[in-house]
């Protein structure tokens, strides 16, 4: 609990056969509140990086899932992270958020996973996401989700725009922040909504992580610019969450 807020986690909830799991953060008094999906980076089942960040965003008013899934599964996790999408939407209302206001986020890998529902409306089988929100990745390659490339697709003029969100850190030392940058621009040239924000952050520091040599992997930062960046990035994506009704863009 921080100040008046206090927060409702359920751990380790199954959401497809194999047995994967996710977490979900809410208020305790929440009633359809927009959803957010956020999809960890690379790394197998490492969605407890993320739980500052999803707690953060849930405080300020978002139903937030946070899935495990592998980037190093022989799809390279697809099949992991449809069947969270199918997951929220069956049973964000049992969790007190509205499914038809569902903002899909990713960082690193996962957010280049993200971008590949907003320019594919086959890869989720005619789904896409109210909005997407992209943490600190690149838009060249395919994605785990799509065989098309986001930033060649974006020009091609036959899609419903989706808003995007692109966030990214200026130390970033994995993802040059210049992907974001070109990416912002190409959506404004062909009219897609976008908000892009940089802070003062790292790769890991975007979503309030550190990366432990000791441990080889990330774990929830303990203070620094990633405490601040991290804070700053929570409030960016309850926003972009909250403007989800107005984006008039419906999930089929």
């Amino acid at each position: 609990m921080i100040g008046d807020v206090t927060l409702h986690v359920d751990r380790g909830i199954a959401y497809e056969a194999a047995g994967k799991l996710v977490d979900v953060y809410r208020r305790a008094d929440a009633e359809s509140d927009p959803v957010m999906l956020l999809w960890h980076g690379s790394g197998p089942d490492q969605r407890t990086v993320l739980e500052p960040l999803a707690r953060a965003t849930a405080e300020l008013g978002v139903v937030v899932f946070v899935p495990d899934w592998r980037s190093d599964a022989p799809d390279g996790g697809r099949a992991h992270l449809l069947a969270s999408i199918a997951f929220v939407r069956a049973h964000a209302e049992a969790f007190r958020g509205d499914p038809d206001r569902v903002l899909l986020a990713g960082w690193s890998r996962g957010a280049r996973a993200a971008s590949g529902l907003a320019v594919d409306v086959s890869a989720a089988e005619g789904w896409r996401p109210s909005a997407v929100a992209c943490l600190a990745t690149g838009f060249g390659r395919p994605t785990p989700m799509s065989a098309r490339v986001p930033l060649e697709a974006v020009t091609r003029g036959d899609l419903d725009p989706v808003p995007f969100w692109l966030l990214h850190g200026t130390d970033d030392e994995l993802v040059d922040v210049k992907h974001s940058r070109e990416f912002a621009g190409v959506l404004r040239d062909h009219a897609w909504p976008v908000r892009f924000h940089e802070m003062e952050t790292n790769h890991a520091g975007i979503v309030m992580a550190q990366y432990d040599p000791g441990l080889g992997r990330c774990v929830p930062a303990t203070g620094g610019h990633a405490l601040e960046a991290g804070r700053r990035v929570a409030g960016i994506l309850a926003r972009a969450a909250g403007e989800t009704a107005r984006s008039g863009v419906k999930p089929a």
